[in-house]
């Protein structure tokens, strides 16, 4: 870190003149002053020289070499400081090349192997100081930015600098090395195509940090430029920029691995998952951009909103404030908007809906001093700070408030003169026998007057200064125009006196009174009150969210008919007590005791549905950037809010795992959850659960149907030999690695190596019999078994050797002919797999299909005489037996999980409805609450749709509704955020 001191012994010749310096004091007097954001003082001084406070507060003793300033009535404030600018950086150019090959190589020598990775870049290299849009960082009270190149995964350092217009760089750069920056975001400066989602980002990072330790201990012998400056870095504050509050909990992720705590941007929706946010216990750079309201007034767009996104209007404006109110540390940036001029209008809406003043200056001002190690110099106006202030007509946070001057680094920039009185408000005068009103509004340098008489509005012409207003008024009834010509000047009353020239050349005396003035006079509208109001926040906080989360019940179920999926069969007229999440007893005539009572004669109670191959809640799905992904994890990227969990459990499925997709060979790791719709990423995981991964086949691996055919594999042989390659490099790694030599850890290889240790299970996506054939070939020569083929619809060619090698297969019911290789696929695979022996399950990989998997199992019973049991177990035990979580569920059996479903009807029928679903005991789907929860949802809207309405009639902003299409992730499905 290179850090300046301003007014450093000068060491230079000066030809220009006589050499002199400067030795007086400034002291501004009688001002108050926020000295910090909860420490103020009235009538105060503040007592400045060479560009730093020398003094402050109310008994101060001011030198005689002092140039007094008084500033009676004028409030002072510390600059604010914004920790996340590009301020003086500019954007990246876009890399150059053909749109339709990949780059897979990095382009970069002596620096780290992926392009995105580039903590070498420093800020101060490319820094070019900007006076005009610094003025404007000024005027809306900003006096210090961190700004740094906002490009890639790791950024490289930021520059930390004074907006001093008057001064140069050698006294503005407070700091050449302020913090360094990552993000899960790629370079636009390069094509490399790894990583291609956020998994493969967050991957990268984690591979970074072993690699960077590594490194640090001499371990490798070229030098790589990027790995030395990261190890550099890792001592200065690190930014991780993200846009949602998901990704910035996925950054807080990483960086608790890799013993890292990261100051995270967030993307203003912190407020719907608070506890988590407060886990992370660091602190946020939040940005003050809040959505427009919708333009309702067509009924047709308006039910083209979600519910979410009307939320997102209400609600976010409280971020601030319930960050506050949690005790978690934040600050704000201008950044996200289109100038700064819009960030004080902004940061008074967060004020108008709770947030209070104190922290909002403490946010701007203590915090960010904080988080850069800067606290002696910044953020406040004691002794030894720098001379960075804000001088105001008043609070600071007040819309009608003037900001007169800036200083920094005890420089003065004017905006308005100080000594001039504010004559914002209305006024009412009469002239040549007419009574006229007139109102002053705007800005304090660009005011404008509104003048009327009889009703009639006239045209006119403003011009203040000096605390005189010129004002020129058109008169009526002209042939050609003709002006009224005033030149008042302005009493301490705010009254104007002075002489108005008619347009006859006649001079008559001019009076007009002062009224008191109103919020209209600033030019700017408030927020509604009605706008104002919060509506509930639900876990998730979308439609169909819960107020608070399900619980455990006691519950004991009367009379239904159970299918247990053991050898009691299908249980007529029989109780199941479900305790502590447990399914506790099942029999006849069973006592209630406390436990709530639900008769279900003529329904059927079920094992709650297992589905193997699923692509819904998660943000990304494939890591399509390399032809092995194993690095890679979907439990890094769950997102609990997605619809498409509530609608599964309304279908009766429990259970599901979320599949990486086809894009490579070897893909990423599996993430095995859980449907509790309201929980938290964490909290959907089972508990030890079976470690997966999902490998491919076929046309998509060798990429078909991609527009840019490039990476290796391009063939099916290729397919198998990306295989023999990466386990043989995997077997000789974990030899290695268990020789108790020195090695560098690497995540990849870990992974593979896990397989042939037979610690990871592979689920792999199949469709052709000599690929299958190939896969368990390779298994066997390197001594482990492939433990489910998925799709896998030419099953029924390989079922004996598939029984042979002890792999089961997870199959659509009748799904086929809708690409090349599924021309041979016919709706008896699962039942012929099944009866050689093969442990079969039916999956969906597809949202909409989730929802129906009894109905795809009652399939089987049509094609090939499948007992309705065994059809059963399809969707529930055998999927659970693929995925190792059998002795927890899957059947209905004393001791397992009470993951259950109470159908309306015989399960297999199209009929059948999911009345209940219970997992580990609690309801989280229920057919009465879910239509109660429809009509609170058009309840909600309506309001919503009327406070719109109403804040379009007040004036302010609304945008176009626009249709959003959410992402509907299938196994070919790259990520849509890359």
């Amino acid at each position: 870190m290179c850090c300046f001191t301003f007014y450093a012994q000068e060491y230079f010749p000066k030809n220009d003149g006589v050499k002199a310096k400067n030795t007086n004091y400034t002291a501004l007097t009688n001002a108050k002053i926020y000295v910090t954001h909860n420490q103020v003082v009235d009538n105060g001084t503040l007592l400045i020289k060479d560009g730093k406070i020398v003094a402050s507060g109310k008994s101060v003793t001011i030198p005689k070499n002092s140039v007094v300033v008084d500033l009676k009535g004028k409030t002072i404030y510390p600059s604010f400081i914004d920790l996340y600018a590009d301020f003086g950086v500019g954007k990246p150019s876009r890399a150059e090349g053909t749109e339709n090959k990949s780059q897979y190589a990095p382009n970069r020598t002596g620096y780290y192997w992926n392009d995105h990775v580039m903590p070498e870049n420093n800020a101060i290299d490319r820094f070019t100081y900007d006076a005009k849009k610094a003025s404007e960082f000024l005027k809306a009270g900003f006096g210090v930015l961190n700004t740094h190149i906002q490009d890639g995964i790791v950024r490289g350092t930021g520059v930390l600098v004074a907006l001093n217009n008057n001064g140069n760089n050698a006294n503005r750069i407070l700091s050449d090395q302020s913090a360094q920056y990552l993000s899960f975001k790629k370079s636009t400066t390069s094509k490399q195509a790894y990583p291609s989602s956020i998994m493969g980002s967050m991957a990268l990072l984690r591979q970074l940090y072993i690699d960077a330790d590594w490194y640090a201990n001499g371990h490798i012998e070229t030098t790589d430029l990027s790995l030395e400056a990261f190890n550099k870095n890792k001592n200065l504050p690190q930014i991780f920029v993200t846009s949602s509050r998901m990704d910035a909990l996925r950054a807080d992720k990483v960086g608790d691995e890799s013993g890292v705590q990261y100051v995270l941007v967030g993307g203003g929706d912190e407020y719907e998952r608070i506890e988590d946010v407060k886990s992370a216990n660091t602190t946020f750079i939040l940005p003050l951009k809040f959505p427009d309201a919708y333009d309702v007034e067509n009924p047709f767009f308006a039910t083209q909103l979600s519910l979410s996104d009307m939320r997102q209007w209400n609600q976010r404006p409280a971020n601030a404030k319930i960050l506050a109110a949690n005790n978690v540390p934040f600050t704000f940036t201008t950044n996200g908007l289109k100038s700064p001029k819009e960030f004080m209008g902004n940061l008074s809406k967060a004020i108008a809906y709770g947030l209070s003043k104190e922290s909002a200056l403490e946010a701007l001002t203590t915090i960010p001093a904080r988080v850069l190690g800067n606290s002696q110099t910044l953020g406040h106006l004691n002794k030894g700070a720098w001379a960075n202030f804000i001088v105001t007509s008043g609070d600071i946070f007040n819309a009608k408030t003037t900001v007169f001057e800036h200083w920094i680094q005890g420089e003065a920039l004017a905006f308005a003169d100080k000594d001039q009185l504010d004559i914002r408000g209305d006024y009412t005068f009469t002239l040549a026998g007419e009574d006229f009103s007139m109102n002053i509004k705007g800005e304090p340098t660009k005011l404008q007057a509104e003048v009327t008489t009889a009703g009639l509005k006239r045209g006119s012409k403003l011009s203040y200064s000096n605390n005189w207003v010129m004002l020129a008024i058109t008169e009526k009834d002209t042939t050609k125009p003709a002006f009224v010509r005033i030149a008042a000047s302005v009493e301490a009353s705010k009254n104007l006196k002075g002489e108005a020239t008619l347009s006859n050349g006649q001079s008559v005396p001019f009076y007009a009174v002062y009224t008191i003035a109103d919020e209209k006079d600033t030019g700017k509208k408030d927020t509604p009150d009605d706008e104002k109001t919060i509506l509930p926040i639900t876990f998730p906080n979308t439609a169909y969210g819960f107020k608070s989360l399900p619980k455990q019940e006691t519950i004991l179920f009367k009379h239904a008919t159970v299918w247990t999926n053991e050898t009691d069969g299908v249980l007529e007229a029989t109780d199941v007590l479900i305790k502590d999440g447990k399914i506790a007893k099942i029999g006849k005539n069973l006592s209630a005791g406390r436990a709530t009572v639900i008769d279900a004669a003529g329904k059927h109670l079920t094992a709650g549905i297992v589905d193997e191959h699923s692509h819904i809640a998660a943000s990304s799905i494939n890591e399509g950037g390399q032809n092995s992904s194993a690095e890679v994890s979907i439990t890094d990227v769950l997102d609990p809010s997605d619809i498409d969990i509530y609608r599964n459990l309304a279908g009766g499925v429990t259970s599901i795992q979320i599949l990486h997709g086809s894009a490579n060979p070897i893909g990423g790791r599996s993430a095995i959850i859980k449907l509790k719709w309201g929980e938290t990423a964490n909290n959907l995981v089972y508990s030890n659960t079976p470690k997966f991964i999902k490998f491919a086949l076929g046309e998509n691996v060798k990429q078909s149907n991609w527009g840019n055919r490039d990476r290796f594999p391009q063939t099916r042989m290729g397919v198998e030999q990306v295989y023999m390659d990466y386990f043989t490099r995997a077997k000789a790694y974990d030899a290695h690695k268990k020789s108790g030599k020195p090695y560098r850890k690497d995540i990849e290889l870990e992974v593979l190596a896990e397989i042939l240790n037979k610690e990871r299970f592979i689920s792999c996506h199949s469709y052709v019999q000599s690929e299958i054939n190939m896969l368990m070939k390779v298994a066997e020569r390197f001594n482990f078994n492939i433990n489910t083929f998925t799709h896998i619809l030419e099953g029924y060619k390989v079922a004996d050797k598939m029984v042979e090698h002890g792999v089961g297969g997870s199959t659509f019911s009748d799904w086929w002919a809708y690409k090349f290789e599924v021309n041979d696929a016919i709706p008896y695979n699962a039942s012929i797999m099944h009866n050689q022996g093969v442990t079969v399950a039916i999956n969906s990989d597809d949202a909409e299909m989730s929802r129906r998997l009894n109905q795809e199992a009652a399939k089987a019973v049509k094609y090939g005489g499948v007992s309705e049991e065994d059809a059963w177990k399809f969707i529930t035990l055998n999927p659970a037996k693929l995925l190792h979580i059998d002795h927890r569920v899957g059947s209905i059996k004393v001791g397992k999980d009470a993951d259950v479903v109470l159908w309306s009807d015989h399960p297999l029928s199209v009929y059948a409805k999911a009345e209940k679903t219970l997992i580990e005991g609690a309801v989280y789907f229920d057919l009465e609450t879910d239509r109660e929860a429809r009509a609170a949802i058009k309840k909600e809207k309506n309001q919503l749709i009327n406070m719109m309405l109403q804040a379009k009639e007040k004036g302010l902003k609304t945008q176009a509704v626009k249709k959003k299409e959410e992402p509907h992730f299938h196994c070919d499905t790259m990520d849509h955020q890359f």
